[in-house]
């Protein structure tokens, strides 16, 4: 089997709720995402998304990708997309780096691999864990008490976990974070995610006003020194997300004691392979996962719902439905939340149809 073309879509993603806001003031209305379809000479077609959070978030944007992409994809033509392996490493001969780039070819070749084998990437990932996926809810930075007032409509979607966005001023997060713990019920999560944007002495400040609340904290500082001087500094649990980038990383955090938890994203890392390897390290480890992606359609939660279905429960802290997040589908039988849950596809590769019509004209082809 051969890959024979490669097409690159650009779709604009709209908020449900108009606009999604986190640290330091930043903000996104309509998200940019980039979806990749890889086609084979057996008439198989293998897809892919990735939709970084705006320009300022990562160091990747929407336009880099399609732009990365394009330079990536003709060194990939000819080859077998089920190689995966051998694939990534042809990726990395081609370009250094741009790693969210290579993340939705790795997926697509993925779902070419499930598509041959007639099987889903659960399978493929390591197997299916439990009935379902239980999933977090993001609450968009507002005043605290809108922030409050916002997780009894989450909770009646079916919503147990909850990650409030802080990362401002810090006497308007410790009342942020206290006004959303009062709204708490037993056997809920709460989790302050700052996304890098307290200074030491305003993260040193938050998690001692806290500290007598039930809460999780996530990656308070821009740079791992300044996180890991914060973690000596609280006794609550502590999850690192920005700073985990790969395996590298994920090595030295666990060795230093950093967190007792990471957030996987998987084009942060570059894809379903390099994903793959850093889940199943933290999987030896006992390390606690909450699985996910920058942003994303239809696509992306297929790909977050095989790699966190293929996850043992217990070391699942969550998982995304950013399908649920947006109002354009672009693709039929990619996973729908119910009653706070998601579940995987059984269907082959990641179970999807996409619509071509909400792809619209591809911005990109390139073919033998």
């Amino acid at each position: 089997m051969q890959i024979r073309e490669i097409r690159v879509y650009q779709v604009d993603l709209p908020l449900r709720e108009g606009r999604y806001s986190w640290a330091q003031g930043k903000s996104v209305e309509v998200f940019d995402s980039t979806v990749v379809a890889i086609e084979t000479d057996a008439d198989l077609t293998g897809y892919g998304e990735v939709c970084p959070l705006g320009p300022v978030y990562l160091p990747s944007f929407a336009a880099g990708a399609r732009t990365a992409i394009a330079e990536i994809a003709p060194h990939l033509i000819g080859l077998d997309p089920r190689e995966t392996d051998k694939i990534y490493q042809t990726m990395d001969g081609a370009l250094k780096g741009h790693p969210y780039a290579k993340s939705p070819l790795d997926v697509a070749c993925w779902d070419i691999l499930g598509q041959t084998a007639g099987l889903p990437l659960t399978t493929l990932l390591g197997g299916r864990f439990g009935e379902s996926v239980a999933l977090y809810r993001a609450i968009s930075q507002e005043s605290p008490e809108r922030m409050a007032e916002r997780v009894d409509h989450y909770r009646a979607e079916g919503y147990t976990k909850f990650q409030l966005k802080v990362g401002g001023e810090a006497d308007t997060d410790i009342a942020r974070i206290r006004a959303v713990a009062a709204a708490m019920k037993p056997g809920e999560l709460l989790v302050a995610d700052a996304n890098t944007g307290w200074l030491m002495k305003d993260a040193a400040r938050v998690v001692r006003a806290v500290n007598d609340l039930d809460v999780v904290i996530e990656q308070p500082c821009a740079g791992y020194q300044e996180c890991l001087s914060i973690r000596r500094r609280t006794s609550h649990p502590f999850v690192l997300d920005e700073n985990i980038d790969g395996l590298e990383m994920l090595l030295r955090a666990w060795s230093d004691g950093a967190m007792d938890a990471i957030n996987l994203k998987i084009s942060k890392v570059g894809g379903l392979t390099k994903a793959r390897q850093l889940r199943d390290l933290c999987v030896s480890l006992g390390i606690a996962m909450t699985i996910e992606d920058t942003w994303g359609g239809d696509i992306v939660t297929a790909a977050i719902a095989h790699l966190a279905h293929s996850t043992p429960e217990a070391l699942r802290l969550s998982a995304t439905d950013f399908n649920s997040y947006v109002t354009q589908r672009i693709a039929e039988g990619a996973p729908q939340r119910k009653d706070g849950t998601m579940q995987a596809s059984s269907a082959p590769g990641l179970g999807i149809t996409p619509d071509l019509e909400a792809l619209g004209a591809p911005v990109l082809t390139v073919k033998n």
